[in-house]
């Protein structure tokens, strides 16, 4: 699978540069490194995590026309590995997911018409609305890639449709991924999207149907269908002053082999207000729990095993898994994005996050997160702290993270 897939862009690479006499091919390099350090403390482990890790990412892209071609490297470096990446065995240490790791990040054919069409085969990344349900998990030092094949059509501000076959999710656990943490995921995953956009914002129906078709990965109870609505929009209400908003509600239920009998409601309110460089957001999301069977059972509230998990419920990752009775996550952030200046353009944020059960009104914990960065040309420099406080779930976690990245 992996040789049939490389060899799609390389295939390409090697027809457009012969059409070079035709019209002049247009070769990219693609550039992303990142360092980071990442140190946590957990309640009821003996160690604290202590991981430096090192990512590259290169490849090339050529254009010819409507048609490029895509190929990608990934490889990840612990030059301290004192933490649990989920396939050292160290599991006297809080979890980290960024094994070491050196694979095929990306290979790519992609047709972009004049007329809104476009198609994309091979290994790629995809990102859907605010990938909540699918995503890159690109917060992690290993990507999340899919092998697909992607039609889109149309513009977000008219009308648009957004289809996606997916036979394998490459996860990011790497080259030496096992057991329950697969290198990659077979199945017949299908990503569909079909919206309008109107004055007030962008309208959008969706459907997921995720089918992790590994019995080492839960027994296959994360196969699941998924089908929702999805409303957008930002509004203009002064000068410097934009007012953002948007609104999500979902069904989810089992699908193909997953043993489990459940339907379970997904729900997102949110609304950002902007006033010149200070924005403060707040929201609430549930993840419901099944409403259906047996209650209460593992794996029969609202899971997401595809999205970018980084993004949401806090950065401690205490919900990456969500509990049987469903999570509750109310949330607010204020931000700063400074002008930029000498040194670049700084940006400050921090976020309150309040979690309680779907059902049995459960209190599980609350999280603070605060972040630091600075971005100046292609680096950027970041400063991250979460702590998490328990009531009822999980454990006490203390994150801090220091990172510099830079992309060409």
């Amino acid at each position: 699978m992996i040789a049939r897939v490389a060899s799609l862009p390389l295939l390409a690479v090697v027809l457009l540069s012969g059409a070079a006499a035709a019209q002049e091919v247009d070769l990219r390099p693609l550039i992303d490194a990142r360092l980071r350090w990442e140190d946590v403390d957990q309640t009821g482990l003996p160690r604290d995590a202590d991981a430096v890790t090192m990512r590259i990412r290169s490849g090339i892209e050529a254009r010819r026309g409507a048609w490029s071609a895509l190929a990608e490297t990934e490889a990840t470096l612990a030059i301290t590995e004192r933490y649990n990446s989920g396939t050292n065995g160290r599991t006297g240490y809080p979890l980290v997911v960024d094994p070491q790791n050196i694979e095929l990040n990306r290979a790519q054919v992609r047709y972009q018409g004049a007329n809104g069409l476009a198609a994309t085969a091979g290994r790629q990344l995809i990102e859907l609305t605010d990938q909540r349900f699918v995503g890159s998990s690109s917060w992690r030092q290993n990507q999340q890639t899919y092998d697909a094949v992607r039609v889109q059509w149309g513009k977000p501000s008219t009308l648009f449709a957004d289809v996606t076959y997916a036979w394998s999710d490459r996860t990011v656990n790497g080259i030496d991924g096992a057991g329950a943490r697969q290198q990659a995921v077979d199945g017949d995953n299908v990503f569909a999207l079909l919206g309008a956009g109107t004055r007030l914002g962008t309208l959008s129906v969706f459907a997921y149907l995720v089918d992790q078709d590994e019995a080492a990965v839960q027994g296959y109870r994360l196969s699941s269908q998924t089908f929702g609505l999805r409303f957008a929009g930002v509004r203009s209400l002064a000068h410097a002053v934009k007012l953002g908003y948007t609104t999500s509600w979902a069904r989810q239920s089992d699908y193909r082999r997953n043993p489990n009998d459940y339907l379970a409601d997904y729900w997102l309110g949110e609304a950002t207000l902007t006033v010149n460089r200070l924005t403060t957001t707040g929201g609430y999301e549930v993840l419901g729990a099944s409403r259906k069977g047996v209650r209460g059972v593992a794996l029969t509230s609202v899971q997401t095993p595809l999205a970018s998990l980084f993004k949401f419920q806090g950065w401690a990752d205490k919900f990456t898994t969500t509990p049987p009775n469903g999570v509750r996550d109310l949330y607010a952030t204020v931000g700063f994005g400074g002008r930029a200046g000498r040194w670049g353009v700084p940006g400050l944020s921090a976020t309150y996050h309040r979690f309680r059960s779907g059902r049995l009104g459960q209190y599980y914990g609350d999280e603070e997160d605060m972040l630091a960065s600075l971005k100046r040309g292609h680096t950027t420099i970041a400063a991250r702290y979460a702590r998490y406080r328990a009531a009822t779930f999980a454990t006490d976690t203390d994150k801090l993270w220091l990172e510099i990245g830079w992309v060409f």
